[in-house]
């Protein structure tokens, strides 16, 4: 039996997994390390720490197992900027989280500037916090002492720290959200170097998602000369995992927010209102290199409004109560929450959005809001993928699913509905380490084909539509006014 591991490094913890050549994991260890928040909208890792949390893991799974480790695979939140020393590899500033806000006055005054279009154009990507370009500029303003910096994502930072500093890299979907990198030309774009005052030769060297990312050195707790030979930002990784390689396959992960990524192939659609677009991995191979593009639709509350439910109200103790408690009632008597606490994502991107809770009577009880929370997110799903089929001009077929809220089978069944395509859970819940495992087993031979990879993918539950198009129209339909009455409503400071 061969052993790939798998490093996912999220945003709160860190899971290292050993996947045998079945594609199942036969040992998983986890580590959480600690968040800083020094200011109001300020998110921020230690750098050291997310290290030490790989390190143990790694160390932990390694001990629990007697086959070879043939790879790594590296999957990791994306857009988290850390900057380091090239000469003693030690962080210069803790890391800026995806989630860090603190650099929303200097998005504001580049669109100001008018660089949204050529930014969208070049990047794929909209002007915000959310991405690294503004983070590593804050982060080179504020160094205290220049050195020799060297900038990079959690990915890269891991690979340098895993070779001893031999190798700076990183691969194109975790590039792809920087807010530098040219997807079309899939090289660092100089213009935005020079506006955010970068050198190319502090960023990591761009590669295939299964490329060659070097091997271990001493320091590594996992031994020396295991090569790594595969890398993805996580919801790419995701997407990879779900085996999601045909135009039109899309995935969700359910977890504090959703992510919903839909596959378009090889040619990069037009920008669209709405939606991003984003490199979902590069191949290497046999054959010539291929680049696959995804959509990319962000919702910022899913789990975050069952834990409103839970913390904030008192409704259920616990979020594995909610689906019980919506089960109550078979409707929600037109009741609808739009759960817009800090702005609606995709596809309205509506930051002066706010939470509305719409329809009560005195006949409402908490079943009903429980149900109606658990359409809210159903529904928030439809209007993403409604925007990315007209994107993309091609039809969903089915959506894959992940993360913790798809325990809920009445969600599915909502979301079916919604969609009038089946839902597909796997068996997996550690689908994103499972994509990383995939592309470094592709790397080294394990696996010689998608299709081969693809078989590795175990279905648990399949989700059929039970209502018609005409139904599930009619209740969405009042979900967009629910929606048109959360709009704008916050006052901008």
């Amino acid at each position: 039996m061969t052993i790939i591991l798998a490093i996912d490094a999220g945003t709160t913890g860190v899971r290292t997994l050993a996947v045998n050549d079945h594609g199942d994991i036969v040992s998983s260890s986890y580590r959480e390390f600690k968040q800083y928040f020094p200011n109001p909208g300020w998110v921020e890792h230690d750098p050291e720490e997310i290290w030490d949390a790989v390190q143990a893991t790694m160390s932990d799974v390694v001990l629990s197992i007697t086959d070879p480790i043939a790879a790594i695979g590296i999957t990791n939140q994306r857009e988290t900027a850390v900057v380091w020393d090239r000469e003693t590899s030690l962080p210069l500033h803790r890391a800026l989280v995806w989630q860090d806000r603190r650099t929303t006055s200097r998005c504001s005054e580049l669109e100001d500037n008018g660089l949204a279009s050529t930014i969208r154009e070049s990047t794929g990507l909209i002007i915000d916090p959310y991405f690294s370009a503004t983070k590593f500029e804050w982060i080179s303003r504020n160094l205290r002492a220049k050195n020799n910096p060297v900038f990079g994502t959690i990915d890269s930072w891991l690979v340098w720290k895993l070779t001893d500093g031999k190798v700076h890299a990183t691969d194109t979907s975790n590039a792809s959200r920087t807010m530098l990198f040219n997807i079309n030309s899939l090289r660092w774009d100089s213009e935005l170097l020079d506006l955010f005052n970068l050198n190319e030769s502090s960023l990591p060297e761009v590669r295939a998602s299964n490329g060659d990312f070097g091997e271990t050195g001493k320091e590594a707790s996992c031994g020396k000369g295991i090569p790594i030979r595969g890398i993805a930002g996580d919801q790419q990784s995701s997407l990879f995992g779900h085996a999601a390689f045909s135009k039109g396959d899309a995935k969700n992960t359910y977890g504090t927010g959703s992510f919903i990524l839909m596959n378009v192939g090889t040619e990069l659609p037009k920008p669209v209102d709405g939606v991003l677009s984003t490199v979902a991995w590069t191949l290497e191979g046999n054959g010539p290199t291929t680049t696959t593009y995804a959509l990319e639709g962000s919702i910022f509350s899913t789990g975050a409004t069952i834990q409103w439910l839970r913390d904030g109200l008192g409704m259920i103790s616990e979020a594995s109560e909610l689906e019980t408690l919506a089960l109550q009632c078979s409707d929600t008597g037109d009741v609808f929450i739009v759960p817009a606490f800090t702005g609606l994502g995709s596809p309205w991107w509506d930051p002066l959005a706010r939470g509305t809770l719409l329809g009560i009577t005195r006949g409402t009880g908490k079943a009903e809001i429980a149900r109606a929370v658990i359409e809210s997110i159903a529904y928030q799903t439809r209007d993403v993928t409604e925007a990315m089929q007209i994107a993309s001009n091609q039809q969903l077929q089915n959506l894959r699913v992940d993360g913790g809220a798809s325990v809920m089978d009445l969600l599915l069944q909502i979301q079916a509905d919604q969609l009038q395509v089946p839902v597909l859970r796997p068996q997996s819940k550690e689908v994103t380490a499972l994509g990383a495992a995939f592309l470094a087993g592709l790397s080294v031979g394990i696996w010689t084909s998608l299709s081969e990879v693809a078989e590795k993918w175990k279905l648990d539950v399949q989700i059929q539509p039970e209502v018609d198009r005409l139904t599930a129209n009619t209740v969405h339909s009042r979900w967009l006014q629910a929606v048109e009455r959360s709009r704008s409503w916050a006052i901008s400071s």
